[in-house]
């Protein structure tokens, strides 16, 4: 796996590509292309021992064309500004693309939450919650979990909003626990909208989704949740990673004990009764679907060529480069793109904003329900742009569908001051 490529170059290049095939003017599209702003600011805050330690912050407002923005926040030590600002605008063409009236947003802390403590964790939160005040809001920007965070997190920064502005605003944050306002449904959305995604890929390419091989790349919520969606179609899943490595079977490995075991130990490896593989391994298996599902930049162009899958479907942000894209589109592999794939996370928090709103909740069958409805007539949407523009591939048929939304929404709005 590979660090070079820059995500937010990687991402110009994407909105380039498919802007070849539309009739908008260089500089909206050149606007399209940047964010709005971007907050850097550095958290001092208090450790467990007494000593105060000090942490990076962004949080990128890409595009607000379409409604507020909308976007995770994540904790990592190789959070960047580029990153964020990358991050941001994908969430742009994700909510675009599946047509949710939101625009983009991203942040994070440069941080190895592994390595503080619980307590240290809250104050870190509720200290970037406290500098992000300015700018979130239920109608401005509405934060979200991403790599590393969750529930808990999301919990602290609505309860820190709110104390600090002395009101009730469960809409300011989405990927709350549901005792805090959050939705049925939202924890397995990202996994479940890779899964629609998978089986209608599948469907159009005229293949049979049960007794396909799959693999997957990053065991994480979506990973996992893909995983298991997946094998309930009648796919073999037969490898899986996450950081420390991965785990390989030819016969089939059951998901659901394997997110047990890394549940108790914190990781896959050393799973009973498998191979041990390397992610790169992985990734280049012998497969009918690959699901990458960890950070971005995981496929470059050199690795491009050894990927043996027919469909990749990507679950997690950014894990192709632009160079690998280009190969694997000479090489006829499938790649149905991020934006589309793994937006059930942002749908659903779209669906949480709604109730929260309106103060009125849904159950789950219908959260699923209305998610599905989104992913299957985003997919049909791509499927006509990929079709009717002769396009290379199915990720610039995505970003067709999503700049012709967004520069909709501009051009109707017009241009102030």
């Amino acid at each position: 796996m590979v660090q070079e490529a820059n995500p937010f170059e990687s991402l110009q290049e994407q909105i380039d590509d498919a802007a070849a095939y539309l009739d908008v003017r260089d500089d909206v599209i050149e606007r399209l292309k940047n964010p709005e702003r971007v907050l850097e600011t550095n958290l001092a805050v208090e450790m467990d021992d007494g000593d105060v330690e000090l942490f990076r912050a962004y949080r990128s407002q890409f595009n607000g064309d379409r409604g507020p923005y909308k976007g995770g926040i994540r904790y990592h030590p190789n959070v960047s500004r580029d990153e964020v600002k990358a991050l941001s605008g994908w969430m742009v063409y994700k909510c675009a693309v599946v047509d949710i009236p939101y625009g983009g947003g991203k942040g994070g802390i440069v941080i190895d939450p592994k390595a503080y403590s619980e307590s240290e964790l809250e104050r870190i939160t509720r200290s970037f919650a406290k500098e992000l005040r300015p700018l979130i809001g239920e109608s401005r920007d509405i934060p979200a979990p991403d790599v590393n965070t969750g529930q808990r997190e999301m919990n602290w920064i609505k309860d820190t909003y709110e104390t600090l502005e002395n009101t009730t605003a469960p809409g300011v944050i989405t990927g709350k626990a549901l005792s805090n306002g959050g939705s049925e449904g939202r924890v397995e959305a990202t996994g479940r909208s890779t899964m629609l995604t998978a089986r209608e890929a599948f469907d159009y390419l005229g293949r049979d989704i049960e007794g396909a091989t799959v693999a997957v790349q990053g065991y994480g919520n979506a990973g996992s949740v893909a995983a298991k969606l997946i094998e309930d179609l009648g796919a073999t899943v037969v490898a899986v990673s996450d950081s420390s490595g991965g785990i390989y079977d030819a016969d089939g490995l059951d998901t659901r004990a394997v997110k047990g075991f890394k549940n108790e130990t914190g990781t896959v490896s050393d799973y009973e009764g498998t191979e041990a593989i390397s992610n790169e391994e992985l990734l280049t298996l012998d497969v009918d679907l690959l699901v990458p599902a960890a950070l971005e930049n995981a496929i470059d162009g050199e690795l491009a060529h050894d990927v043996n899958a027919d469909v990749v479907v990507e679950a997690a942000n950014g894990p192709l480069t632009p160079d690998a894209d280009d190969v694997l589109t000479e090489r006829e592999v499938h790649v149905f793109p991020d934006i589309l794939a793994n937006a059930g996370g942002v749908t659903v928090s779209y669906f949480e904003w709604v109730q929260n709103r309106q103060r009125f909740y849904w159950t789950e069958d219908r959260v699923n329900d209305e998610l599905e409805r989104v992913i299957v007539d985003a997919f049909e949407e791509l499927v006509d742009a990929y079709e009717t523009h002769d396009l290379p591939n199915f990720r610039t048929a995505a970003y067709v569908v999503a700049i012709r939304r967004v520069v909709d929404s501009y051009d109707s709005a017009g241009n102030w001051p």
